[in-house]
């Protein structure tokens, strides 16, 4: 591991990114994690756990702290001139900051993954990615996964780490709390190619589809079984949790789409959730897919589209979209 001496989040956007636009725009976004962590550990403090009366465009129950989140990210988006729009898991529509340019940015974002573990004290996160407008004037954000410019995510766990791609390298850059920085101390992360450890809610077996049936009682069937290995299972209800666990131990996550929410098209939403993720996870060596096809050759529809997940170490992420054929 690199010492964290050696790199600074602003020094990396600095060498590696020669747009002075984006540099500020990332720059922004990381200042929006930074609040949101503090917001996360103070919560209890300030009284922004448990949940309003209000629900999202998801019909979730949004919390204090998935309202804030937004605000905080929305008003890091503000001074940064060149986005021109920014889709959401908390807004129903996509909000335009200015009338769309070609070359402008488009910021997709969760504010605050993984919502329902705040008052139990556990891992949450958010998720963004940047893309560009392709044309003057032109309003359409629906764009597939491979014209990202940039995806990342920040985790708010023990520590607050920061993991951005620019599509090449992915590095990890935790909140050095009294420097007030984010340092780099995990340079070119990668997932590992093999692995012993699957993330999956069990809760939802009887709905499963049987491809995932089967492969999930494959890995619990231990040494003896057909894959001759003991696998570990892992479940959070946070994909940043689950996800970067995968990202530095290897293993794969699946949310199938399944009885009950094939109508929806799956749980997890495309835009900002399944994209940047799979955008991280094929920077770092692993594979994602909806279950067959590619998350990044997918074309979005909709906003809030939703879409089946499967993605990690690739060896795993293609047994398992082979089941499915």
């Amino acid at each position: 591991m690199t010492g964290a001496w050696h790199a600074s989040l602003s020094k990396m956007l600095a060498q590696r990114v020669s747009d002075p636009d984006l540099v500020q725009l990332l720059d922004a976004i990381a200042s929006a994690c930074w609040s949101i962590a503090r917001a996360v550990r103070t919560s209890a403090l300030d009284d922004n756990q448990g949940s309003t009366d209000t629900v999202n465009v998801q019909g979730e129950a949004q919390k204090p702290l998935d309202i804030l989140a937004n605000d905080l990210f929305m008003q890091a988006l503000d001074p940064c001139s060149r986005v021109a729009a920014a889709l959401s898991e908390e807004v129903e529509e996509v909000t335009w900051l200015k009338s769309p340019q070609k070359g402008d940015f488009i910021v997709s974002f969760d504010p605050l993954d993984g919502s329902s573990n705040i008052d139990v004290d556990l891992s949450v996160g958010t998720i963004f990615s940047i893309s560009t407008i392709v044309a003057d004037n032109d309003q359409e954000v629906l764009q597939k996964g491979r014209n990202l410019l940039v995806a990342g995510y920040a985790i708010y766990g023990p520590s607050t780490v920061f993991v951005l791609t620019l599509g090449d390298f992915v590095d990890g850059f935790t909140l050095d709390l009294e420097a007030d920085e984010f340092l780099l101390t995990y340079p070119d992360m990668r997932i590992p190619f093999e692995a012993s450890e699957f993330a999956i809610n069990v809760s939802r077996q009887r709905h499963w589809p049987q491809p995932v049936s089967q492969y999930v009682a494959d890995c619990i069937s231990g040494p003896d079984g057909p894959r001759g290995k003991a696998f570990n299972m892992r479940w959070t209800a946070s994909l940043v949790a689950d996800f970067h666990r995968i990202l530095t131990r290897g293993g794969v996550f699946l949310y199938p789409v399944d009885e009950e929410n094939e109508a929806e098209g799956g749980k997890l939403r495309l835009m900002y959730e399944a994209i940047p993720m799979a955008f991280i996870t094929e920077a770092a060596g692993g594979a994602a897919t909806d279950g067959i096809d590619s998350i990044l050759d997918l074309q979005p529809t909709a906003s809030h589209q939703r879409v089946g997940v499967v993605l990690g170490s690739s060896d795993e992420v293609q047994r398992i979209a082979a089941a499915h054929i």
